[in-house]
């Protein structure tokens, strides 16, 4: 199956196949910076009466359906909309997607330069970056992050980004 740039898209992310997904509250990082479609996060704990989620540093939860503020959604009724209101929808389970929010340079070189390229194939797990964005790399192992190696898979890669997709990553997820 290939997932292909046939029409200009607007969103972060797309759903090829539908797993779990429920509202759940943002916490106050996530609702000022705002995110990306297919972003990573994870639960957090809360004094309200809400499920509340903030960007993921490797844990998981789950991701993001929707961003909060993609092209799709200007000059309609949610503009702004999940932001402003604090609220944001989570998938959870298998999923397969096609989403711009991945890691597409190795650790190493984000943090010293040069820029060195993730190469993704087909096959291979990934796992939430410490940006809670997809990635192949064991960030916690390479950042020296005390929790030691992140062993958290959750999704594999159905077709790497290329030219041909637009530069979206094709995802099974398994959260």
């Amino acid at each position: 199956m290939a997932f292909q740039q046939n029409y200009p898209r607007t969103r972060d992310c797309y759903t090829l196949f539908k797993g779990d997904s429920y509202t759940v509250a943002v916490d106050q990082t996530m609702a000022d910076q705002g995110w990306q479609g297919g972003q990573g996060v994870h639960w957090v704990d809360s004094d309200r009466d809400e499920f509340i989620v903030s960007f993921s540093d490797g844990l998981y939860g789950g991701f993001m359906l929707w961003g909060s503020d993609e092209p799709a959604d200007q000059f309609i009724a949610v503009t702004q909309a999940q932001p402003t209101y604090g609220f944001g929808t989570i998938c959870a389970g298998g999923w397969l997607i096609a989403t711009r929010t991945f890691e597409r340079y190795t650790y190493a070189s984000r943090q010293a330069g040069p820029l060195v390229e993730i190469n993704y194939t087909a096959g291979v797990r990934v796992r939430f970056s410490l940006r809670g964005y997809w990635t192949i790399e064991d960030e916690w192992a390479l950042s020296g992050d005390p929790r030691g190696s992140n062993q958290f898979f959750i999704g594999s890669v159905i077709q790497a980004p290329s030219a041909a997709n637009n530069y979206y990553i094709s995802l099974q997820t398994s959260i």
